[in-house]
């Protein structure tokens, strides 16, 4: 989380051609023999909005296998099954995880939606050392649903086994693939096939998640859903993806440039509420700076200087620093810029964070204070829970966020993850025209300059989407909106509210 590649880590494909007799030889290599799969049961009590209740949990590895019944990877996860009530069809079930997407499950399982939460600074302070606050999460929504945290392979404990490689699941789909063959075999062995299920995914996790919808219910053996929370989400990658020729992330993040310099103080609130200035933002967004951007050299110099006086105003940067930039200001480059003459950049994740840089004249920060001022905690509250509350003795190293499985991502038609616009948006659309019941939950930080909540609008507006069936909901903080206190407590009521409508 230190540095922006372990954020979002650029993802290539490597080609590779095998002559016959080294396929052969690979071919006839036995495996490693596979130790037995490590599971941790444990029964334990708490109040979750205020019931009282019992729950297990189940802390271990799921092997998956090929189709010869080779074992290829070792899933991690973390269940949670309430006990102190007879098993009904009626109680949900959530499959969470989250994104990178090299990351592990631990920030929606401590941040969210577990009986544990990490707590740190809600006023985005850095959270400094240990020892760090891991306390009951009386929030939890493990009194109306049952949860599954997953780790991907690469993540957490999750890792390739037996004749299984890493790059077998890194990319799209098969990341997707090997997701839903865990919750296949998790409804199997908990006699679930029959509840309500819900996924769960935040930043990458969203990918992930829109992505499994093709491998849930595509096809005959179909694993129906009846909705998905999405966390900071990001469908369509060309929204927020800056390319030579690709104006579309200069409208995505404009909104919430102007929000991040409505909250530092930098444009004129006078009269003005937060979400009253963020929807002039979209209007001028949608409409002038649009076609700004489109109408290119063909701006007369009266038009240009028009636009770049409103894109000054709304984003707090100066007027020549817009002029120069052609309209355009990338988000790395307004992270820098917006705060420089006070000594400090803001945040990625959360630009509500602000940080200080070794010397101020460069064009990105040197790391992320949104990342860097949470994920210290974060590690020890996870190795802290698992070892000690949940009994796991499993010594190797726990993968927080790795950059190993995007740097080794992997897509269709050799293009890579930094290569092209992945868009996995429409299925979502055909989800929902397939299964009546399907509903999706949106969820948005106003302070997210990774996943902007704009892009998001758009990409849910199109793509065949009914939003008739999308709730968004917005938060006065940022890409984990969770670690700001009454942003937590909102989203959690949503998601309740969510799950309670029909």
């Amino acid at each position: 989380m230190k540095t922006i590649s372990k954020i979002i880590a650029g993802l290539t494909l490597a080609g590779l051609v095998v002559a016959p007799s080294i396929a052969d030889d690979k071919k006839d290599k036995k495996a490693a023999p596979v130790e037995a799969a490590k599971v941790y049961e444990s029964e334990k009590s708490g109040s979750f909005n205020g019931v009282k209740l019992r729950y297990k949990t189940i802390a271990g590895e799921t092997y998956l296998k090929n189709d010869d019944g080779d074992e290829t990877a070792a899933i991690f996860s973390v269940s949670y099954l309430r006990t102190d009530v007879k098993p009904s069809d009626d109680r949900p079930v959530f499959f969470i995880f989250n994104g990178g997407p090299g990351s592990a499950s631990l920030w929606l399982h401590l941040g969210v939606y577990g009986p544990k939460r990490v707590v740190v600074p809600s006023d985005a302070e850095d959270d400094g050392a240990a020892p760090f606050r891991l306390e009951d999460n009386p929030l939890s929504i493990l009194d109306v649903a049952d949860m599954v945290f997953i780790d991907p392979v690469g993540t957490g404990y999750s890792r390739a086994i037996g004749k299984g490689e890493g790059k077998d699941f890194w990319g799209i789909k098969n990341d997707a693939q090997s997701i839903a063959e865990f919750i296949r075999l998790w409804l199997v062995k908990n006699k679930r096939w029959n509840s309500p299920k819900y996924l769960s995914g935040e930043s990458y996790g969203t990918t992930r998640a829109a992505a499994l919808m093709e491998e849930l219910q595509g096809g005959w053996s179909d694993i129906a859903m009846n909705g998905i929370v999405f966390i900071s989400s990001i469908l369509d990658f060309q929204t927020a993806r800056y390319q030579p020729g690709n104006d579309t992330p200069y409208i995505s993040y404009l909104p919430t440039m102007a929000a991040t310099a409505w909250y530092h103080g930098k444009v004129d609130k006078a009269g003005r509420t937060l979400d009253g200035f963020i929807e002039e933002v979209r209007g001028f967004t949608l409409g002038e700076y649009a076609s700004a951007l489109l109408q290119g050299n063909r701006l007369t110099d009266a038009e240009f200087n028009a636009v770049a006086e409103k894109v000054a105003g709304y984003t707090g940067l100066s007027l020549q620093y817009v002029k120069n930039a052609n309209l355009r200001v990338n988000n790395m480059r307004f992270m820098k810029e917006l705060l420089r003459d006070e000594g400090f950049v803001t945040g990625r994740l959360d630009s509500r964070y602000k940080g200080r840089d070794y010397e101020g004249t460069g064009d990105t920060f040197d790391g992320d204070p949104s990342g860097y001022g949470i994920d210290a905690a974060y590690t020890a509250g996870i190795y802290q829970y698992l070892h000690n509350d949940l009994g796991v003795d499993i010594e190797r190293r726990y993968e927080v966020l790795s950059g190993t499985p995007g740097r080794h991502w992997a897509e269709p038609r050799k293009r890579g993850y930094s290569e092209g616009y992945p868009n996995v948006a429409p299925h979502v659309g055909e989800a929902m025209r397939q299964n009546k019941d399907f509903r999706v939950l949106v969820a948005n930080g106003y302070y997210d300059l990774a996943t902007p909540f704009f892009a998001t609008e758009n990409t849910f507006n199109a793509n065949g989407i009914d939003t008739n069936r999308v709730t968004f909901t917005y938060y006065e903080s940022g890409h984990m909106m969770y670690v700001h206190e009454p942003s937590l407590e909102k989203l959690v009521k949503d998601i309740r509210d969510f799950l309670s409508a029909k």
